[in-house]
C-alpha cells in the first residue's frame, strides 16, 4: 500500500493543539459514505481461521480472487509500537506485515492514531497485495473530533476502512446496554453528542454490535464491540461489513488474527 496523503503522517514533533487541529482536516477530509463496492457477503468468513495458518504469499496474491480484507493491530515492546497487517482473501490468510516505530508519544485519549500510527502506516506500507478494506482494533468516526484511529488511517492511504473497539470513547447510545444482555447479532446505535465537535448531536456515527453471546444471561454475558466507519463506508455498512468477517469469536477474524500475530512478535 502506498500513502496519499503525506501530510498527515504522524508528527512526534505536534504539540496537542496541532494534532488536534490536523484531526479536524481529517475529518473534513474522511468520507463517511459507501466509496468501496463491497458486499458482506464478497468478504464473509463462515470458519475460524486458525491463528498460525501458514502463508504463501507469492501464489496467493498473484493467482488469488475476490477482494481482500486485512486487520490491523498493535503493541507495545519496550520503547517501540509494534504492528501487525493480516491479509485474508475467500477466508484465508494469503500475507502477513509487520510495522515498527519508536514510542515517542504518550498515552492521551483522543491521540491514539499518533502514538500508534508510524507502525501500522510502516505494516500497511510492507503489504504486496492492496487491501479492499482495512479493519483496524480503534475507533473510526466515534472520536471528539471524528478522526478516530481508523479514519486517520484510511484518509492516509485513502482506503475503505473500518474501526471496531472494545469501549465507547465517546458518544451516546440509543439504548442502554450497560450489563445488558443483547443477543447476538443485535445492534444499538450511537449517536454523537457534546463531546463530538465536529458533527451535529444526534447523528449516528456507529454502532454496539453483539458479535457472539452466550446462552444463559443469568449467568454471564459478552460485552458487545464498538463498530464506526473509518473512511469511505458509511455508518450502517461498516456494521455489516464486520458481522461478515465474525465467525464465531467476539473479534472479527481480520483483527483477531492480527491480535494474535502481533502477540508472536512481541512475545505476549
Amino acid at each position: 500500500m502506498e500513502v496519499v496523503r503525506p501530510a498527515y503522517l504522524p508528527d512526534p514533533a505536534l504539540d496537542a493543539a496541532a494534532m488536534e487541529a490536523m484531526q479536524r482536516d481529517i475529518a473534513a477530509d474522511a468520507t463517511f459514505a459507501d466509496d468501496h463496492g463491497l458486499a458482506p457477503d464478497a468478504i464473509r468468513v463462515d470458519d475460524r481461521i486458525e491463528a498460525g495458518e501458514s502463508v504463501e504469499p507469492a501464489q496467493a496474491t498473484l493467482d488469488g480472487d475476490g477482494p481482500v480484507v486485512a486487520g490491523v493491530d498493535q503493541a507495545f515492546r519496550e520503547d517501540e509500537a509494534v504492528s501487525v497487517a493480516v491479509a485474508l482473501r475467500g477466508g484465508r490468510v494469503i500475507e502477513r506485515a509487520v510495522g515498527r516505530a519508536p514510542l515517542e508519544i504518550p498515552y492521551v485519549p483522543g491521540l491514539l492514531a499518533f502514538r500508534e500510527g508510524s507502525a501500522i502506516v510502516d505494516a500497511l506500507e510492507s503489504l504486496s497485495v492492496g487491501p479492499d478494506l482495512l479493519v483496524l482494533d480503534g475507533s473510526g468516526r466515534i472520536h471528539y473530533r471524528e478522526a478516530g484511529i481508523a479514519t486517520h488511517v484510511g484518509v492516509l492511504f485513502d482506503a475503505p476502512t473500518v474501526g471496531v473497539a472494545k469501549n465507547l470513547l465517546c458518544g451516546t447510545p440509543v439504548a442502554d446496554v450497560e450489563g445488558r444482555y443483547l443477543d447476538a447479532g443485535e445492534r444499538v446505535g450511537i449517536e454523537a453528542n457534546e463531546e463530538v465537535e465536529t458533527c451535529p448531536a444526534g447523528t449516528t456515527i456507529g454502532h454496539f454490535y453483539q458479535s457472539r453471546q452466550y446462552d444463559h444471561p443469568e449467568r454471564r454475558h459478552v460485552n458487545p464491540l464498538v463498530v464506526s466507519p473509518g473512511h469511505r463506508v458509511a455508518t450502517g455498512t461498516a456494521t455489516d461489513l464486520v458481522a461478515a468477517t465474525c465467525a464465531g469469536y467476539k473479534l472479527p477474524e481480520p483483527t483477531r488474527l492480527a491480535d494474535a500475530a502481533v502477540g508472536d512478535v512481541t512475545g505476549e
